[in-house]
């Protein structure tokens, strides 16, 4: 979409001196991709304490940390995949890697909300729904990683991993600044309802293309 490519294309303009610097420091892709894994294993470890958390303004202070820690953690998924091209380093593995932790890093951090949830008196099916979110989240991935093992250049939908990385960081912010759930909630259903439409929405494109791809197939077959 054009307004990712945009912020993509400013954010670079800033981090560009910081990539020559890690490449002359020796700083690989897989590096910076594992420690942006490590920022979102501690984003959950906030959000798992603050499921413990009894005091429910201490509890929003912890969820908004736990938002910044995903924000400041995204920004290495931007850094690995820029190093990589402009430090000549690109390769098979790093992209698998970077996938694998992608889709790690978004569970563990979706799972420590659904403790939240869990564990908050009179939120349990915002429980529920969070898990959905975490079910749409892999779904719109795995469609996106089955399309292009077929051949197909899959990308459409509204609610890719930046986008779902934002609505959470962003609401849990909002939760640590103004202390209402609500915030969060908010976030959590958006990313399940938008997320879960995406999938399908990938499907249904991927339907039409490989029954064309069928019929052509069929046709010189003939």
């Amino acid at each position: 979409m054009w307004y990712r490519d945009f912020l993509q294309q400013l954010i670079y303009k800033v981090i560009n001196p910081l990539i020559k610097g890690l490449i002359k420091a020796g700083i690989t892709p897989n590096m910076v991709t594992t420690m942006g894994f490590i920022g979102n294993i501690v984003a959950s470890a906030f959000f798992i304490y603050a499921s413990q958390q009894t005091d429910l303004s201490s509890q929003a202070i912890t969820l908004g940390w736990g938002g910044f820690i995903i924000i400041a953690s995204g920004l290495f998924d931007m850094i690995d995949g820029r190093l990589a091209r402009m430090g000549n380093m690109s390769s098979s593995f790093g992209a698998m890697w970077d996938s694998t932790l992608d889709r790690y890093s978004e569970l563990v951090s979706l799972f420590g909300i659904v403790l939240v949830f869990l564990e908050d008196n009179g939120w349990f099916w915002m429980g529920v729904v969070t898990f959905a979110a975490m079910v749409g989240s892999v779904m719109v991935s795995y469609v996106r990683a089955r399309a292009e093992g077929l051949g197909i250049e899959c990308k459409v939908g509204f609610m890719q991993r930046p986008e779902r990385v934002v609505v959470t960081a962003v609401t849990a912010i909002l939760t640590g600044l103004t202390g209402s759930l609500w915030w969060l909630a908010g976030g959590m259903i958006l990313i399940a309802v938008l997320a879960n439409i995406t999938a399908f929405w990938r499907v249904a494109f991927c339907y039409k293309q490989l029954n064309e791809r069928d019929e052509v197939n069929s046709q010189r077959n003939l």
